[in-house]
């Protein structure tokens, strides 16, 4: 018994793979990115690995070019190269990928660093430990190391000097 309407054709749920590629054409994901996206799709491991594998031949995923993007996407914001590890290795990339992503970026973090500085705090110098700690916290929490970190807050309190320079 019809009522005149015609009949949509119930709505076919996408394969993983094809999952996985909508995900991809949004923006580069990590293969664990992708994973995780598809077990909460509902689909098995077996089919998602599959998927990736899949993608990853065709070089429609691949780890490297999304760490090299997302390591260059943070150092143009003002991260240093700590943060920028930390973020990759939650994405599941692997240390030598990550090291070479870093590596690539051919970045002055001690610059970038004093860069993060001005910009947050003005051309104004320190003027006592409690605001080197505060200034210093604030590069580390930004991902600097240590070595670049003091080398920019231990200038002489209230010595301009080349703490800006």
């Amino acid at each position: 018994m019809s009522d005149g309407k015609p009949t949509k054709p119930a709505k076919e749920k996408p394969n993983a793979y094809n999952k996985a590629l909508g995900l991809l054409v949004r923006r580069e994901q990590s293969a664990r990115e992708l994973k995780t996206k598809l077990d909460r799709s509902g689909f098995s491991r077996d089919e998602s690995a599959t998927a990736i594998d899949a993608l990853k031949k065709q070089a429609y995923q691949s780890d490297e070019r999304f760490a090299e993007l997302l390591a260059r996407s943070r150092a143009a914001n003002g991260y240093g190269p700590r943060r920028i590890f930390a973020e990759l290795k939650s994405h599941g990339i692997s240390d030598a990928e990550i090291n070479a992503a870093i590596g690539a970026l051919d970045c002055d973090w001690r610059d970038l660093a004093r860069r993060q500085l001005q910009r947050h705090y003005g051309r104004k110098p320190v003027a006592d430990n409690k605001e080197r700690g505060r200034r210093a916290a604030f590069l580390l929490r930004r991902g600097f190391d240590a070595a670049t970190v003091s080398a920019l807050t231990r200038a002489d309190i209230g010595d301009p000097g080349d703490e800006f320079d």
